[in-house]
């Protein structure tokens, strides 16, 4: 669930060669609102951080290898852009009241694509460990909101799309403590009041809204994106089109999962941002971390993440494990139990099927782990008594219908199984992504909003992009995401033989794959999606 594009270094020449930073465009009179409602703009009009032609944004581009990469999959920019900084009304995961921040990047320029009514993006990131992420504060070099950022500006507002970004709450200046992370309910509230507050901003800066809304994510950002599309199709409010990319959208049967063994790149991350957001939105899932979490790392942890230390620098202090989220040792089954359940402990722990995925499996062991045996255990125990229907065998497809671990409880409230879109959908991802599993996500929800499941969409309105495939035929709409993503991991295998690699650039390609790979191609297709929409006036 992690989102990091490297992008950085073309930034800050990129952006400091623009046209200007600070003010605002309206020549007009501000306005303050401090009443902190949901939705509410507290400056009007906002800050303008910077602006750039589109002769200025290709130029700076086309500067750097990276940025004629970024070119080459994102198009030549139609648009100029100004930069503006939002802050408004929000709520936490117990809906406390609370602020947000986030980028509105607004189109400007003399091609038609650029000006009068536009369309507009609503864009959720990916996660992030940094507690000072600002997706709009793109002159700062040490921003880890740098990659992503320009990615969006150059696929989305660069083409025409006026872009709202929120850097959710818990972030960059927000009053929040912590990160309402993966809590489907509060995230979609958040995106939609920044929302909200970016339409009260529009007429004073220059942008005028069409109407048309188009949701989409990455990562973390995918499970937002759908949750927020669910959101306002519940409500009533008009959605044109939404493009959730690789995201956890079966949280529930994702971390299934990676109790039973198939621990994903990042968990020990992942881990202790989910309990602490759940934590702090339901109240139940522990009475003291040390439930959870071993003793090197329970005191302080729930106020870890995000944080204002690098990651590098938190497992250097021993706060995190780079990669053990559990032990090596099997955890022991009750006293009485079958044979086979201790039998089936120690075949998990860790597993050895798929031979091609247990090396990236064996990662998630160690003899000093995260999370205790005691606290796997019960997770697993409650798992298999009441099973999910899609880990570890397919039955339902659906999460387990009365789980009695609340930990378990959590992941199926915010697991995104439970509804079905009336308007068109691009799901996208790589097959071989090793931090949110294809298989128990974008497949998985494909099949259940395919004839004939009783959940099916209408005729048309489903689409999918599995990036890492071969191209099927002459027609096929996204032959060049999938020759471009076929491009880029070659070069990344190739560049880490060439710099002595002896495995093929297998473990280049899989630490690249969820961050850096499989980002842009599916941005750009999420782009080219939202066009075919408005072309085909849907």
């Amino acid at each position: 669930m992690r989102h990091f594009i490297g992008l950085a270094p073309i930034v800050a020449a990129l952006l400091l060669a623009g046209c200007g930073g600070g003010g605002s465009d309206s020549g007009g009179s501000s306005t303050t609102d401090n009443s902190g409602s949901r939705g509410s703009l507290q400056y009007n009009p906002p800050l303008r951080v910077t602006g750039l032609s589109a002769t200025d944004f290709q130029a700076q581009l086309n500067a750097s290898s990276t940025g004629k990469g970024l070119l080459a999959v994102a198009g030549t920019p139609k648009c100029g852009i100004n930069f503006h900084y939002i802050q408004y009304g929000t709520v936490g995961g117990a809906g406390e009241a609370t602020n947000g921040t986030g980028a509105l990047m607004v189109p400007t320029g003399t091609d038609p694509a650029c000006s009068g009514a536009r369309p507009i993006v609503l864009y959720a990131h990916g996660t992030t460990t940094a507690k000072a992420y600002n997706i709009a504060n793109i002159l700062d070099s040490s921003n880890d909101a740098y990659g992503e950022s320009v990615l969006v500006a150059a696929a989305f507002a660069a083409q025409g799309f006026i872009v709202v970004a929120p850097n959710y709450a818990g972030y960059d200046a927000s009053k929040l403590s912590y990160h309402p992370y993966l809590n489907a309910d509060q995230e979609s509230k958040d995106m939609i009041d920044a929302l909200t507050a970016a339409r009260t901003a529009l007429p004073n800066v220059g942008g005028s809204d069409s109407g048309k809304l188009f949701i989409t994510g990455y990562s973390q950002g995918g499970h937002v994106a759908m949750a927020t599309h669910r959101a306002l199709q519940a409500q009533g409010k008009s959605v044109t089109a939404s493009a959730p990319l690789s995201g956890p959208y079966a949280l529930a049967a994702l971390v299934d999962a990676v109790y039973y063994g198939n621990v994903n790149l990042g968990s020990t991350i992942f881990t202790p941002m989910l309990s602490t957001s759940y934590q702090k939105a339901y109240g139940n899932i522990y009475s003291t971390p040390s439930d959870i979490y071993s003793s090197n790392f329970a005191t302080g942890i729930e106020s870890l993440l995000p944080s204002t230390s690098s990651i590098s620098t938190l497992l250097s202090q021993g706060k995190l494990p780079q990669t053990a989220l559990f032990s090596s040792t099997p955890p022991t089954a009750p006293a009485g139990s079958p044979a086979a359940l201790q039998a089936t402990l120690n075949a998990i722990t860790p597993p050895t099927t798929p031979a091609a995925q247990a090396p990236l499996f064996a990662l998630g062991f160690g003899s000093n782990p995260l999370v205790t045996n005691n606290a796997r255990l019960a997770f697993l125990l409650d798992a298999m008594a009441n099973p999910d229907g899609a880990v570890p065998n397919t039955t339902t497809g659906l999460p387990a219908s009365a789980p009695t671990n609340t930990m378990r409880q959590a992941f199926k409230t915010n697991d995104l199984r439970n509804w079905t879109p009336t308007r068109p959908v691009l799901m996208c991802g790589g097959n071989g992504d090793p931090t949110v599993f294809y298989s128990v996500n974008t497949q998985l929800l494909a099949k259940l909003w395919s004839a004939p499941s009783p959940m099916a969409m209408g005729t048309g309105l489903l689409n999918v992009l599995d990036v890492d495939s071969a191209v099927t035929s002459a027609s096929d709409p996204f032959a060049a995401a999938k020759v471009g993503f076929a491009t880029l991991k070659a070069s990344t295998a190739a560049a880490a033989v060439a710099a002595g690699a002896t495995d093929g650039g297998a473990s280049a390609v899989v630490q690249a794959y969820h961050g850096s790979l499989v980002p842009p191609f599916c941005t750009v297709a999420a782009r080219g999606f939202f066009q075919q929409v408005l072309a085909a006036g849907l």
